[in-house]
């Protein structure tokens, strides 16, 4: 059984999905604090930190047990956005993101007794429709505040999904983790079935 560092539901139902025993404790970290300390790296770097850091912030019950970490961050134009403060943040952040390519990074790390033994990025492309005043009052309506603890103030499991033109990149990473390299980890650590 691993530790999964996080309180999304979604990650929750991307392992309980793919049949992986966990048990879920959230990581306590400053963020904003940590980026700083990046002094402009890549998204993809960022989001790899934080996975990292995450994952080194819940300590294990029990030695070697591998803890798992993950984050996702969206950049739209070169502009870094965080989980909307309040509905017209969100509502401000769905204006910006309008007729633009959403660039979302999600990342992975594994840590056993206080140490990274691997940590993975990937990248997906959303191209969000021209959206109206009257769509994304509607939308929040129905969607707020569920999407607040949501990077991109969407769930792609939920009507998030018509926010977009196209997507380019694995539907995973779009939930929010590389889900595939994970798996493929866990198998190399023993963690589920070769």
């Amino acid at each position: 059984m691993i530790l999964l560092a996080s309180r999304s539901q979604s990650r929750r139902a991307m392992l309980e999905a793919a049949g992986v025993s966990f048990r879920a404790e959230a990581a306590s970290i400053d963020e904003r604090a940590l980026e700083q300390g990046l002094n402009g790296a890549p998204p993809p770097a960022v989001a790899r930190a934080l996975a990292e850091a995450k994952a080194l912030a819940v300590p294990s019950a029990e030695a070697g047990q591998l803890v798992l970490g993950s984050d996702s961050l969206v950049v739209v134009e070169g502009r870094r956005f965080d989980k909307p403060a309040s509905r017209e943040d969100a509502a401000e952040h769905l204006r910006f993101f309008s007729g633009r390519t959403m660039e979302l990074h999600s990342a992975a790390a594994l840590a056993r007794d206080g140490a990274i033994l691997w940590c993975r990025s990937a990248t997906a492309l959303l191209r969000v429709r021209p959206l109206s005043e009257g769509f994304i009052r509607d939308y929040l309506d129905v969607e707020w505040p569920e999407v607040a603890g949501c990077v991109g103030v969407f769930r792609i499991e939920a009507r998030g999904v018509q926010l977009f033109e196209t997507i380019e990149g694995d539907h995973f990473t779009v939930l929010g983790m590389p889900l595939l390299p994970v798996l493929s980890a866990l198998r190399e650590f023993g963690e589920i079935g070769a």
